[in-house]
C-alpha cells in the first residue's frame, strides 16, 4: 500500500462506534405504540378524518390547533416534537422526520410528497455521531411538493420553497426560492 491508501485506509467510518451523543426519543413502549397508531391511521390510503388524527397526534403530545388538514399517507416521526398552528395543511405522502423539534405556525402549508428533515449526521467524525437540529415554518409558509427542508433551517412567513427544492439554509420572509441548494427567485406578493 502507498502512504496515501494507508492515510485513506485509517479514515474510515467505524459504525460499529456509531453515537447518539444521549439523544433520548423517548420511551421505547410509547415509539412502538406510536407505530402501530400511525400505521393504522396516518400512513395508509384510508382518508381517515382530519380532526381524528389531530385528536391522535394531541394524544401523543403534539401541540395542533384549529382546523389542521392532514392528508392520508403522511409519516410523522415523533408527535410529541411536533407543533401544528391553526388552519395548517399537510398534504399526501409528506414526510416529518422530526428527531428534533418541528414547528409549523399557522396557515401552513407541506405539500405532497415534501420532506422535512431535522436530523443528520456529523460527516467529520469517524463514530458519525447524530446531529438533530428543529425545523420552523413561519406563518403562512409553504413546502410545495417534494421539496426538502433540512435541519435547523427556518422558513420565513409568506416564503414559498418550490417544488423539488432543497434548502439546507434559512429562507427570509416573503422570498420564493428554488433549485438545490434552493436560491432566492423573486418576493411573494399576495394579491388579495
Amino acid at each position: 500500500m502507498t502512504s496515501s491508501e494507508d492515510s485513506l485506509h485509517e479514515q474510515r467510518v467505524d459504525l460499529s462506534q456509531y453515537s447518539t451523543g444521549g439523544y433520548d426519543p423517548g420511551p421505547t413502549w410509547k415509539r412502538g405504540l406510536w407505530i402501530l397508531i400511525s400505521g393504522m391511521f396516518f400512513e395508509v390510503f384510508f382518508p381517515w378524518p382530519s380532526a381524528m388524527k389531530a385528536a391522535i397526534l394531541r394524544a401523543f403530545g403534539a401541540s395542533v390547533g384549529d382546523d389542521v388538514v392532514i392528508k392520508p399517507q403522511v409519516k410523522i416521526k415523533y408527535p410529541w416534537f411536533l407543533e401544528i398552528g391553526d388552519y395548517s395543511w399537510i398534504g399526501e405522502w409528506a414526510w416529518i422526520d422530526n428527531v428534533a423539534a418541528v414547528t409549523l405556525l399557522d396557515n401552513v402549508v407541506i405539500s405532497q410528497g415534501a420532506h422535512l428533515l431535522t436530523g443528520n449526521h456529523d460527516y467529520k467524525s469517524s463514530r458519525f455521531e447524530l446531529i438533530a437540529q428543529p425545523i420552523r415554518v413561519e406563518t403562512s409558509g409553504w413546502v410545495a411538493a417534494r421539496a426538502v427542508v433540512g435541519p435547523g433551517v427556518t422558513i420565513g412567513e409568506l416564503a414559498v420553497l418550490t417544488a423539488g427544492s432543497v434548502a439546507g439554509k434559512d429562507l427570509a420572509a416573503r422570498g420564493i426560492y428554488r433549485g438545490n441548494p434552493a436560491v432566492l427567485l423573486r418576493e411573494r406578493v399576495l394579491e388579495s
